[in-house]
């Protein structure tokens, strides 16, 4: 039997939801339900009854359950413990942050938190939303910086920081390069770049609704999963892609980013950034970070 396959059991059996028990442990349905299996066939018997309205406990499973609950419980206050120890090197901050935060955000954030944090080393991961948050519950971050969606666990403290801006990253040879700004009816006819919507769903959501919002479809010339290789592929002449405007501190030449002009005033609340730890680990350097970052949102915010 692994950790992990009676971690995903232990969800599914809290929760006798295969949905719900995936977003509490960061997984999708599918490597939720796998893990179970798995542990079925170690185990040689049957967890769990399923049906298409419910999920029940089998005999073997309420066994299995109250053997893995003080199991797991024991776990992870070892786990709680190792990281509230200090070390005589001095404490290490382990940040995870989305590649937009990562490039705009986190670096004046690090400026300023050795200011008033000179011992503390940090060390920085960057990745999705979707791959952060399961690296959080694990303790293999402090804090991560993520687009925040429904559903999280329940062990997580998530605080919503600002809304990022979005731009138009268009080849510099396209005819819009010349504009000052450019509107997304404008779009309608332009080969559009676009990231897969499992990976990033609030980029993903943020292009289809500008459209739709005027009645539109973007014409969808290509899907890309990273955002360097998006506007790799702008730079290339591919087409244009909607994206955050921390994107545009990305290196790439034969790009020009265009400030994104709306047919209404209304604010666009579309790509969201939050800061999220775990609710029951001391960390003093993490507290620190926060509350720079937390009590000086006006400043960073309006950089985004």
């Amino acid at each position: 039997m692994e950790l992990e396959q009676l971690r995903c059991f232990a969800a599914v059996a809290e929760q006798l939801h295969f949905g719900r028990a995936a977003q509490s442990v960061g997984l999708l349905p599918a490597s939720l339900g796998r893990h179970v299996r798995l542990l079925e066939e170690s185990l040689g018997t049957s967890l769990l009854t399923r049906t298409t309205r419910s999920v029940t406990l089998t005999e073997d499973g309420v066994a299995l359950l109250k053997e893995v609950r003080p199991v797991l419980a024991r776990l992870d206050e070892v786990a709680d413990q190792i990281r509230s120890r200090k070390h005589s090197a001095g404490p290490i901050l382990r940040i995870g942050a989305i590649d937009s935060a990562a490039a705009g955000l986190v670096p004046m954030l690090l400026h300023d938190f050795r200011e008033i944090a000179p011992q503390t080393t940090t060390q920085l991961v960057e990745d999705k939303s979707i791959r952060l948050i399961p690296k959080l519950l694990a303790g293999r971050l402090d804090l991560i910086l993520i687009r925040p969606r429904e559903g999280m666990s329940a062990s997580l403290v998530v605080k919503p920081l600002f809304y990022e801006t979005a731009v138009v990253a268009v080849p510099e040879r396209s005819a819009l390069a010349s504009q000052c700004e450019v509107s997304v009816r404008e779009l309608q006819d332009e080969p559009m770049i676009v990231p897969e919507r499992r990976s990033r769903p609030h980029s993903y959501d943020l292009t289809m609704e500008l459209f739709s919002e005027i009645g539109l479809r973007p014409r969808i010339a290509q899907i890309a999963d990273e955002k360097q290789t998006i506007i790799n592929l702008v730079a290339a002449g591919i087409g244009s892609a909607i994206v955050p405007k921390w994107t545009s501190k990305l290196a790439a030449s034969g790009v020009k980013y265009l400030p994104l002009s709306r047919e209404h005033d209304a604010p666009m609340h579309k790509l969201p950034l939050a800061v999220a730890w775990m609710k029951a680990v001391r960390e003093p350097a993490r507290d620190l970070f926060i509350e720079l970052l937390t009590g000086n949102i006006e400043k960073y915010s309006a950089l985004a």
